[in-house]
């Protein structure tokens, strides 16, 4: 089989386990700066030029698409898809992923457990805005966010207010969230594939840091996920129709609360807390649908 892995990096660990994983079950796989793809798109027949070559058949795609390039990775995505690739990621699951609003609305549409959100065109109603999560502490997460980066802890009603207005000020679109104590600055990663939990660890952020990103200096730990927890993470990659997902909740006295549904979760925090070989899932995923 032709494995095509979109990453502009072959040196990451994610990417250098999928080609590893890949090569041991005897796949060609090469690793494509999707950023250097040239579309060509006509009636009958399109196509991709990679540095000036026509790229040969593909029967599979691994999207490793960063935020910072949504657009125009997952147009090279859909190109694939146009020529009859399978991909791991569907380029319309891809882009609803991408947008934090979307895929809360998306969630909640499909009855999943969330923190309790408000989202805003710039409102001068600060304090309305704050009584509707419940007061603080809350946060405050900028819709482009990626990593922990553009989240903000408010502990008193006026930095609420402050942090608030300042992005407003800035034209900066945030979402305002509920800040959820009994988690005590932990949450938990589940790793999906193909509709089932294949690893999960939970993730603690350093002292004095709310945030459990391993970016921020979080630690992780493997954890088994409660029979309602791996429901919810289930669930919620289904809702956002991702073959691969990285899903994020809190614990919480109601249950779990998902905080994010990612379409390019990492390898690396997954595969050393549980130990599993999730790159070869993700290799046997493709083979059972190509």
């Amino acid at each position: 089989m032709n494995i095509k892995i979109l990453s502009r990096n072959p040196n990451l660990y994610s990417t250098k386990r999928l080609v590893e994983a890949a090569q041991k079950r005897k796949h060609n796989v090469e690793v494509i700066d999707h950023l250097k793809c040239d579309l060509v798109i006509e009636k009958r027949k399109p196509s991709i030029v990679y540095k000036g070559e026509l790229l040969g058949d593909t029967d599979a795609i691994i999207p490793r698409i960063g935020a910072s390039v949504t657009f125009y990775g997952t147009a090279v995505v859909r190109q694939f898809e146009m020529m009859g690739a399978f991909t791991t990621v569907d380029s319309e699951a891809l882009v609803r992923s991408r947008d934090k609003l979307r895929s809360l609305q998306v969630l909640s549409r499909a009855k999943i457990g969330l923190p309790k959100t408000v989202f805003t065109n710039y409102s001068r109603e600060t304090e309305s805005v704050i009584q509707q999560v419940g007061g603080t502490p809350l946060v405050i997460k900028l819709l482009e966010g990626t990593q922990g980066l553009g989240v903000v802890l408010a502990e008193t009603k006026n930095a609420a207010k402050s942090v608030i207005e300042a992005f407003n000020g800035l034209k900066a679109r945030v979402i305002v969230q509920e800040f959820i104590k009994e988690a005590k600055g932990a949450d938990i990663r589940a790793f999906v594939v193909d509709g089932h939990v294949v690893g999960a660890m939970k993730r603690q952020g350093k002292e004095g840091e709310f945030r459990s990103n391993l970016h921020q200096g979080g630690s992780a730990e493997v954890i088994e996920l409660t029979d309602e927890e791996e429901i919810a993470a289930v669930k919620a990659a289904k809702a956002m129709r991702l073959g691969v997902a990285g899903v994020d909740m809190l614990q919480s006295s109601r249950g779990p609360l998902i905080l994010e549904v990612n379409s390019s979760p990492g390898l690396e925090g997954i595969e050393r807390a549980t130990g599993k070989d999730i790159a070869k899932t993700i290799i046997r995923f493709i083979e059972k649908h190509v």
